[in-house]
């Protein structure tokens, strides 16, 4: 089942395959009881949830010791496939709802992912700061930024400048529009050929 990911990235190790591989039947589990991914949708919980989390290590290789927020991460996306992926930088994964911080540290625990911290919290409560945060499709750019802007810490220790990378699909020139002038749209198709990577995207705001 994780042929998609390591078609993609072949460099993956022994432990990291083990990994990923593991989170197909603890998502199912855990969703029978608190739904976090769409029920129909489970199945497709590597191609849909995983790789597409993974579309960030493409964009951007996390250095040891990166502190990276995931806000409002649900079940754990793009967080968990992320720490998989970069076991040596730093995890927060945080959430309004507390029953889906709960998957999340429970897939977390029973992988052995040392990486990470969910927390139920509110973004507006976060008040850590951090090289990058991340997201998927949580809400509107500029409602986002204007929550985490305090959250971004000042001292870059990668080669992107410290700033906000999120997950979106559809038009988004409306919600760029704030931020034309600095933002960076990547299409996710130029790293994945599956038909539903199409007018998916990845937009990368740095630090303002």
């Amino acid at each position: 089942m994780i042929e998609v990911l390591t078609k993609y990235f072949p460099e993956l190790t022994n432990k990291q395959q083990e990994q990923f591989a593991a989170l197909y039947d603890l998502y199912v589990d855990w969703n029978s009881k608190i739904n976090v991914i769409s029920r129909k949708d489970i199945e497709n919980l590597y191609e849909h949830h995983v790789l597409h989390s993974l579309a960030i290590a493409k964009f951007i290789n996390f250095q040891d010791d990166t502190n990276v927020l995931d806000f409002g991460t649900g079940g754990g996306f793009p967080g968990i496939p992320l720490a998989i992926m970069f076991p040596n930088a730093n995890f927060k994964l945080i959430d309004g709802t507390g029953k889906k911080i709960k998957v999340a540290n429970e897939v977390a625990n029973a992988i052995g992912l040392e990486n990470v911290l969910p927390q139920h919290k509110r973004g507006e409560e976060e008040k850590g700061k951090f090289d990058f945060i991340v997201s998927r499709a949580v809400m509107p750019l500029p409602d986002l930024m204007r929550i985490v802007h305090k959250n971004i810490a000042a001292d870059n220790h990668n080669t992107l400048e410290n700033g906000v990378i999120v997950l979106k699909g559809g038009n988004l020139q409306e919600e760029l529009q704030p931020f034309k002038k600095i933002a960076v749209m990547e299409e996710l198709s130029q790293w994945f050929s599956e038909e539903w990577f199409k007018e998916k995207n990845l937009v990368y705001v740095p630090r303002i």
